[in-house]
């Protein structure tokens, strides 16, 4: 199968293109052919259209993963990066799709729950309305222009939660403080944090590869969201830390402005049923083992 990755050298693209070459001819489009390890390594910089395009029109899978790290403070600049790397690369790909003649092709295009925007207790699923704040209206603008590739591919958007790996992501930079016995909640620690194995990602992607009858619009997250102050403990116990230094939300405020608002004292509680009612069984259900699994691998 020709598979092409876009972000194949980031936090989930590196590991999926190494389960995905064992079987596969996989193409990693890359701003810095230097750092693919695995997979062939195609030179790309959307909006500009270059050989890399050829290798997505005859695609078999395309995997979109793309775009700018949310993870710090948003200057006005940084926003305007998180949303035109987002837009840019989803519509290189779906133009070079469309420059080949019809053929039967899979486009699996990254997403988050940032769409439902901060809701307190609600539950949501896939029929939820979009929320308010900043990555709520980036994602939805990132999912209209994934929409448009419903003509040419089966579509799968993946709605990805927090997504817990030692190797990066906010576990990683959770690890010194705890380790140090300096972790704690995050403001009242209430908010809700939908998490996923990084494990379970890959295989989510792998699956809907797999399943000719996955389409649309899936969460991603772990069927047993928990509230931060229950993530903390959880993750001291597994440490063997105390996790009782709580980050106050003027602190969090202060150092991460709006990003601090909505992506740290904000929180989702998400369901992720669609997913197992089509087929799709979670690995890593339980938060505690999960990050035993996760910390001592």
């Amino acid at each position: 199968m020709r598979i092409v990755v876009a972000g194949g050298t980031g936090f989930i693209g590196e590991p999926l293109v190494r389960r995905l070459s064992n079987d596969n001819d996989v193409a990693v489009l890359t701003r810095n052919p230097a750092h693919v390890r695995v997979g062939r390594a195609l030179m790309w910089n959307p909006p500009e259209h270059d050989a890399w395009a050829d290798v997505v029109a005859a695609a078999d899978v395309v995997i979109n993963l793309a775009g700018e790290n949310i993870g710090q403070r948003w200057t006005e600049q940084r926003k305007a990066r998180i949303l035109s790397s987002r837009l840019d690369s989803t519509n290189a790909l779906i133009d070079a799709m469309r420059s080949a003649p019809p053929r039967s092709r899979t486009f699996i295009n990254a997403s988050a729950i940032g769409y439902y925007g901060p809701r307190g207790d609600e539950t949501l699923d896939e029929s939820s309305s979009q929320g308010e704040g900043f990555l709520a209206d980036v994602v939805m603008r990132w999912e209209a222009v994934a929409q448009q590739a419903e003509a040419i591919a089966r579509l799968v958007i993946l709605r990805f939660g927090v997504v817990l790996d030692r190797n990066g992501g906010a576990l990683q930079k959770m690890l010194p403080p705890f380790r140090m016995g300096a972790g704690g909640p995050i403001g009242s620690g209430a908010q809700w944090m939908s998490w996923v194995a990084r494990e379970d990602v890959l295989r989510a992607i792998e699956w809907v590869i797999e399943s000719e009858s996955a389409r649309g619009i899936y969460n991603v997250t772990s069927p047993a969201p928990v509230r931060n102050r229950e993530f903390v403990k959880a993750l001291g116990r597994v440490l063997h830390r105390p996790a009782i230094l709580p980050l106050p939300s003027f602190a969090v405020r202060l150092l991460f402005g709006e990003m601090g608002s909505e992506v740290l004292l904000g929180g989702q509680k998400v369901s992720s049923a669609r997913a197992q009612a089509d087929g799709f069984v979670f690995a890593h259900t339980d938060l505690g083992q999960a990050l035993r699994n996760i910390l001592t691998l």
